[in-house]
């Protein structure tokens, strides 16, 4: 059992903001790649193998050869600032802390950490607690619930729990995929990006893929998903046949939730469809699985098989209806540890935000 912090009376208690991404390498090469996959492909949350099957396949076959692609695949898209999850989950923690400041009389601490990689769960927790953080939200920032992403962050944080000795109180957020201000700045998103650039004869919302076992075994991420992906062409006024939800990452041979991006992208290639546009509404943030994944690889297959245009929607990132829509989800769950009365610098900022949106005056 370990603590840093020493417990002193009459001490001010403060409450805090805990955001969680996935995680990030520290450098696009293979020599950061590899401790960085063998920490996530060794989380029994991410791989439900028998550790007797999956580790020979993981020390043996794996880690010696994927770090260098992988690397390669984070060299296209790492930004001047670095990786670009880590860049962008920075910015967003930056911008929810002003916001909550301008919102909120007593606001809180907000701090980011990554479950995979720096800064690590337990380094941020012992800092929140050094700060007098006597209570504290977690805010995975995965909008649908999965085993694999949200558990397997909230397994990091209790562990981490686990081995204090002042224990501060918690709060945790499963998900928000109905969200109303979530739904609605990706909806704003799709309607901005359209606006400049036209529409597509189909709109592909490409989701994560997990195992078809973890649905089976109840997970309620396909779900989560779905509602997502009908609520968004809802705000759209999409019609079925102008939209697809669909499935990317898949990972070895066992069946994943289908359909498969990459197939059905291929597929309207062949097609000879004459536009597709893709968004990624399970991230929140753009990361190697938006920008190279979807915006060259995916692209490269619809292309190749005969498809005419490709367009790729940026995640919501540092939009300023995503901020206000986090903060609004932050103030929610913080309601009887903080006075969450919006203040008039606040009501300021949301109608400048409105008007900016195209609202009257």
């Amino acid at each position: 059992m370990t603590s840093k912090s020493i417990y002193q009376h009459g001490s001010p208690n403060r409450t805090g903001v805990l955001l969680i991404n996935l995680g990030t390498p520290d450098a696009p090469t293979a020599q950061a790649l590899r401790p960085y996959l063998k920490e996530f492909l060794s989380n029994p949350r991410v791989i439900e193998v028998p550790r007797l099957i999956w580790w020979p396949i993981l020390h043996g076959f794996i880690l010696p050869f994927r770090p260098k692609a992988s690397a390669e695949k984070y060299a296209k898209i790492w930004m001047p600032e670095g990786s670009p999850l880590k860049v962008h989950t920075e910015r967003q923690t930056k911008l929810l802390r002003e916001t909550l400041q301008m919102r909120l009389q007593n606001p809180p601490i907000v701090e980011y950490s990554m479950n995979i990689g720096k800064p690590s769960v337990a380094t941020v927790m012992a800092k929140m607690q050094e700060q007098g953080c006597e209570r504290i939200l977690v805010i995975p920032l995965f909008p649908q619930y999965a085993a694999s992403s949200t558990a397997a962050a909230m397994d990091n944080v209790f562990s981490v729990l686990n081995r204090m000795r002042n224990l501060p109180s918690i709060r945790t957020v499963k998900q928000y995929h109905d969200h109303p201000g979530y739904i609605a700045a990706l909806a704003q998103n799709v309607q901005d990006y359209w606006g400049i650039h036209g529409r597509p004869d189909k709109l592909i919302i490409s989701f994560h893929g997990t195992p078809r076992a973890s649905l089976d075994k109840g997970d309620p991420y396909h779900c989560a998903c779905q509602k997502t992906g009908r609520l968004l062409a809802e705000a759209l006024a999409l019609e079925s046949n102008q939209y697809s939800v669909c499935f990317q990452s898949r990972f070895g041979k066992a069946k994943w939730l289908t359909p498969y991006t990459a197939a059905t992208l291929e597929q309207m290639g062949k097609e000879q469809t004459q536009r597709v546009d893709v968004i990624c509404p399970g991230f929140v943030s753009d990361c190697l699985e938006t920008l190279e994944e979807i915006a060259i690889e995916a692209k490269n297959i619809f292309i190749q098989a005969g498809g005419k245009e490709f367009h790729y929607i940026p995640c919501l990132n540092e939009r300023s209806d995503w901020i206000q829509a986090l903060a609004d989800i932050t103030c929610t769950h913080l309601q009887g540890w903080l006075d969450i009365t919006v203040t008039e610098k606040a009501a300021q900022l949301s109608r400048k935000l409105a008007l900016e949106m195209g609202a009257k005056d």
